[in-house]
């Protein structure tokens, strides 16, 4: 019985996390298919092993090297690695339990709302991340600050350069910045 009920708050956990969080937030349909995927696939493995005699070591390894491939086969964010991970993690939970029903329900909700609160929008909305590949090459990080903040019309916190090419005159830069209209909030507060 109690297999079935994690089934269920499975099922909405993930509906909740991929379709009413992630997908209303970010809109990209293959990993909405990827995180649902993952999780079911977890589940459904972690059931059979939380119920056989196999070790769940070798179960949970198996889903490690799993998602290091899917992980590296495919550029994506950070973020959608965090909702990677919560959908391997909402799975995991429910198909092993713990053997108690309310710490897997309360373990699920953490994940779920904790998605809900770090990914929100309005959370660190003045703060920008960026990479940028400007048709010049920059040596002076003075300039190069100067030049950034010029393009992007905010303050620039912090610039990294990820490759100058003196050759092709073009440089690669990480570029973390607050926009004028966040920046100006910021000081009258």
């Amino acid at each position: 019985m109690n297999d079935l009920i994690m089934i269920g708050i499975d099922a909405l956990a993930i509906a909740v996390l991929a379709f009413g969080i992630y997908f209303r937030r970010h809109r990209r349909r293959d990993l909405l298919v990827a995180f649902v995927g993952v999780n079911i696939g977890v589940l459904a493995v972690s059931l059979v092993l939380a119920s056989a005699t196999a070790s769940i070591g070798v179960g949970l390894g198996l889903f490690g090297v799993l998602s290091i491939i899917r992980l590296r086969s495919t550029e994506i964010s950070q973020r959608e690695v965090a909702y990677y991970f919560a959908s391997l993690a909402i799975g995991l939970v429910a198909g092993l339990g713990g053997g108690s029903l309310p710490i897997a329900i309360g373990l699920i909700a953490l994940v779920v709302v904790a998605m809900a609160i770090v990914d929100h929008p309005r959370l660190l909305a003045g703060h920008r991340q960026q990479m940028v590949r400007l048709d010049r090459a920059f040596v002076d990080e003075t300039d190069l600050v100067a030049h950034l903040e010029q393009l992007l019309g905010g303050t620039v916190q912090r610039a990294t350069v990820v490759e100058i090419d003196l050759i092709d005159d073009s440089t690669l830069v990480d570029v973390r910045w607050r926009p004028a209209e966040a920046a100006r909030l910021a000081v009258a507060a």
